[in-house]
């Protein structure tokens, strides 16, 4: 007579799932405790599309990642790192630039498809700041600040050591300070706001309103202008002199309120390298005098493009409790 079989044991649940959702692309990836990508799905995002026709591009992501059934099995927790406005509360989320999803109940439409498994909301600055603190310049960090410059401008927030999301996972989002009290309306509904002079959007359109003509290669982008400040021109270098005060503004309000000791900037804009960044030193020298703040540093980011999958990640292991070696746990 043979003994009966013992039951498998429970397959280990060590991964987490992730997914960026911007104006371009929905990006999902299955990680490891370590921050190691093992698994990459994308779709573009039909954002000028109904709401319906979006989710079925996030649930095609995850349809991707799930039909790896022995990775899948593995997955703890699901991570979202969504453009915003969202309500991590509420699991919803309204992007500016995704008309179609306005309160919309995403937490909630992506749970059939995660089962039982604590999925995760935060807005896309938050997971830039949980990116660079496992993985990236913020890493060992006490308090930080990391930015997204790019179309338009976010933030998230690490403080004593965790990552700090706020009630509804916007905390940090330092694009829609106003640091032009009578300067132009935002579309935010403010005025003078930190990304109406810092994106990259308004980086080009600054530099063309003020006479500067593209190369060549007829390219109207930040990035062109930054080739041009590169190479000497008055008014490419201006417009970006004019982003960098705006950015120091910003992140100098914020470590005199909340004592920062890092300011971690990435984005496209931050590509620029020290087209940007040499100015932006010189203008917060400007602005963080006080003692507590005078030690500031500004450091580029080290994630790129991965920022939004690991940070998304990084969110949900902090705050689902995921299993494995996880990020420092976040605070709300």
């Amino acid at each position: 007579m043979h003994d009966a079989a013992a039951p498998a044991a429970p397959a280990a649940t060590d991964l987490v799932a992730a997914l960026d959702i911007g104006g371009t692309k929905i990006a999902g990836a299955l990680v490891a405790p370590g921050g190691e990508i093992l698994l990459r799905a994308q779709r573009p995002t039909p954002a000028r599309e109904d709401g319906a026709t979006v989710l079925a591009a996030v649930r095609a992501v995850l349809d991707e990642l799930a039909a790896d059934a022995v990775r899948w099995r593995r997955v703890s927790a699901l991570g979202i790192g969504s453009a915003g406005p969202v309500d991590a509360s509420a699991g919803t989320v309204s992007p500016v630039n995704v008309p179609g999803w306005r309160d919309f109940p995403l937490v909630e439409e992506v749970r059939p498809a995660v089962g039982p498994r604590p999925v995760v909301l935060v807005g896309d600055g938050v997971a830039i700041a949980a990116a660079e603190h496992w993985q990236g310049a913020a890493r060992g960090r006490a308090g930080a600040l990391c930015m997204v410059v790019s179309t338009g401008v976010g933030g998230g927030l690490v403080l004593g050591g965790r990552l700090h999301p706020g009630p509804t996972g916007n905390a940090g989002h330092i694009g829609h300070i106003s640091v032009d009290l009578d300067g132009d309306p935002c579309p935010c509904g403010g005025r003078g706001c930190v990304e109406r002079l810092a994106s990259g959007p308004n980086i080009a359109r600054r530099a063309l309103a003020a006479g500067w003509r593209p190369g060549p290669d007829g390219d109207t982008t930040a990035a062109g202008v930054a080739r041009a400040a590169r190479s000497g021109d008055p008014v490419a270098l201006a417009s970006y002199e004019r982003a960098a005060q705006a950015l120091a503004a910003g992140i100098a309000a914020t470590a005199t309120l909340v004592e920062i000791e890092v300011a971690v900037v990435g984005g496209g804009v931050a590509g620029a390298g020290e087209v940007l960044f040499a100015p932006l030193r010189r203008a917060l020298s400007g602005y963080a005098t006080l003692s507590f703040v005078r030690d500031l540093e500004v450091v580029p980011a080290r994630t790129g493009t991965d920022a939004g999958l690991l940070g998304a990640a990084a969110a949900a292991l902090a705050l689902s409790g995921g299993a494995g070696s996880r990020p420092p746990a976040a605070t709300r």
